[in-house]
């Protein structure tokens, strides 16, 4: 009886740390986080660089545009619109060097700055650009899994 009741526990254990993790890991795979974020008129007076989203595999798809303007105040904002892209894990927005991304490897091997959390994987959103940053270095703006280190969606900027 006690060996049961021992099975018994320690199979409950496994299928609860299996279960959670199952559900951090898969969950985004169903579950949309919509955002819509207007933008200012002071925020928007002059477009810097723009771009387009799109696939970076056949489980990782994006689409939208990526701009980065600059307000009338000389802050910089990168907005995405009519944005859409897979969900996952742990996705961040970053700002890459490298031109012409085409997997995961190109990210890793480039110079990037992340500008924060993904805020929803559907939807208009903005997200600020440091005051210091050299926006001549970056050509990119990527969707990125920080946590497996997986490129979710491209957009290659034009000035």
């Amino acid at each position: 009886m006690k060996k049961l009741i021992l099975v018994a526990f320690v199979a409950g254990a496994i299928g609860f740390v299996a279960g959670n993790a199952f559900w951090y890991l898969a969950s985004p795979l169903w579950i949309d986080q919509v955002v819509a974020e207007g933008i200012g008129e002071s925020q928007a007076a002059k477009v810097l660089a723009s771009g387009t989203f799109t696939d970076a595999d056949a489980a990782h798809s994006g689409s939208g545009s990526a701009t980065i303007f600059e307000g009338s105040d000389g802050r910089r904002t990168l907005r995405l619109a009519d944005f859409e892209v897979t969900n996952g894990p742990d996705l961040e927005v970053w700002l890459v060097a490298a031109a012409d991304i085409t997997q995961s490897s190109d990210v890793a091997n480039s110079e990037w700055l992340a500008l924060g959390q993904l805020k929803g994987n559907i939807g208009d959103q903005n997200y600020d650009i440091p005051a210091d940053a050299d926006l001549s270095k970056y050509n990119s703006v990527v969707i990125w899994c920080e946590q497996f280190g997986v490129l979710f969606s491209p957009a290659r900027l034009s000035r």
